[in-house]
């Protein structure tokens, strides 16, 4: 959720995690991830990066915009006219091999303002050798007065699936990347707006924060603009088109 969602949550499969010069393809071909493509726009997203192979890989994610270390907690409150949410998101000390990298899960769990189940879904993260964090998927499930859907879930490499950016080593202003793909069900997109906003929250004032915008073209009235911390992540989402949902972080307990 922390990729499109953890964000439409952080990674939230109903609307789902990051910033880059790089635009994900599939987890084959030829190449090293520790190459960057030339920056681009969300209009250049067609470009191809180098391919990933386990090699380019290491074992933790200690990007410090997206700091996915086993034993780190984001608790945060969702508002909207729809009512009010809490969305926990924790890196558990597990991993999962998609494509023959070894990435790191995490868990988020979205409950309404009665406690109810609303989503659950495991995530799946890997840091490269340059320090960007690639998504590689995830299994989503959400509850509805008693229905259940998988819908949104996807793992890089199967049916057509394709491995994204989460989070870039070093983001610069301007550059757009794919955070997803699987067509017609995870197609999430973003670009990079400012690396010195300022922000308040439960949790706290920051400052120098990393300011996406996100979109996809699912849904193309949507717009979100997410804000993270260095050392901490995500703080804040805001809906600013196309829905009326703001994300905040309320506490990060960090291991």
């Amino acid at each position: 959720m922390w990729t499109q969602g953890w964000t439409q949550g952080w990674a939230r499969g109903r609307s789902s995690v990051v910033a880059a010069a790089l635009v994900a393809t599939a987890l084959s071909g030829c190449g090293s991830a520790s190459e960057p493509s030339p920056p681009t726009g969300v209009d250049g997203l067609e470009i191809p990066t180098p391919a990933l192979t386990a090699a380019d890989f290491v074992p933790r994610i200690d990007n410090p915009w997206l700091p996915l270390v086993p034993g780190n907690v984001w608790v945060y409150s969702s508002t909207s006219s729809d009512g009010e949410e809490k969305i926990t998101v924790t890196v558990l000390d597990e991993t999962r091999t998609i494509g023959g990298v070894t990435a790191t899960v995490v868990h988020d769990v979205v409950t309404d303002a009665e406690g109810e189940l609303v989503e659950d879904t495991f995530d799946w993260f890997a840091q490269d050798t340059a320090g960007n964090v690639w998504y590689l998927g995830e299994a989503t499930t959400e509850y509805d007065e008693g229905e259940t859907s998988t819908e949104g879930s996807w793992e890089a490499g199967v049916d057509g699936a394709e491995a994204g950016l989460a989070m870039a080593a070093a983001p610069r202003i301007g550059d757009g990347y794919k955070m997803e793909y699987l067509r017609g069900e995870a197609e999430d997109q973003a670009a990079v707006l400012a690396l010195d906003a300022t922000a308040t929250v439960p949790a706290g004032t920051f400052e120098d924060l990393l300011e996406t915008e996100d979109t996809t073209p699912l849904e193309p009235g949507l717009v979100e603009h997410k804000l993270y911390a260095k050392g901490t992540g995500l703080i804040r989402e805001e809906t600013t088109a196309g829905g009326d949902e703001v994300v905040v972080l309320v506490s990060f307990t960090q291991e």
